[in-house]
Formats: C-alpha cells, sequence, structure tokens
C-alpha cells in the first residue's frame, strides 16, 4: 500500500489507531501497533475494492502529508 497511514494510541478507545487521511473514513484499530497496521492495510484494500464497484474515483497516493 502507497498511502501515508497515520498510527497513534486512543486512551479513549484503549487501542491503537491507524488512519488513511487519502482514503476518507478509512481506519482501523488494535491491541498492538503491528495490529493496527495489519487490520487498515485490510480494511484499505475493502476500500479500494467497494470505490471500484461502484464506479467512484480512486485518490492516487500522493506520498508524505503536510501538517501546518
Amino acid at each position: 500500500m502507497k498511502y501515508e497511514v497515520i498510527l497513534y494510541w486512543s486512551a479513549e478507545d484503549e487501542a491503537f489507531i491507524a488512519e488513511v487521511p487519502e482514503l476518507p473514513g478509512c481506519m482501523a484499530d488494535g491491541a498492538t501497533y503491528q495490529e493496527a497496521l495489519v487490520n487498515v492495510e485490510q480494511i484499505a484494500q475493502e476500500w479500494i475494492e467497494t470505490a471500484r464497484e461502484l464506479g467512484r474515483e480512486i485518490p492516487v497516493p500522493k506520498g508524505k502529508l503536510v501538517y501546518a
């Protein structure tokens, strides 16, 4: 997967959260950092497959995002 992934600990969820900012709503959690990453890779693939099935545009990975 060539999309940027943001991983962080959520005390509220008591889990690691992984988000793919370029794929709206694409996120997953896991008990460990590695588990969250594996889970979000699966969810991203499903996100892309669903977008294709629905004829929706799939964003081109832009790489490193810039935060202000």
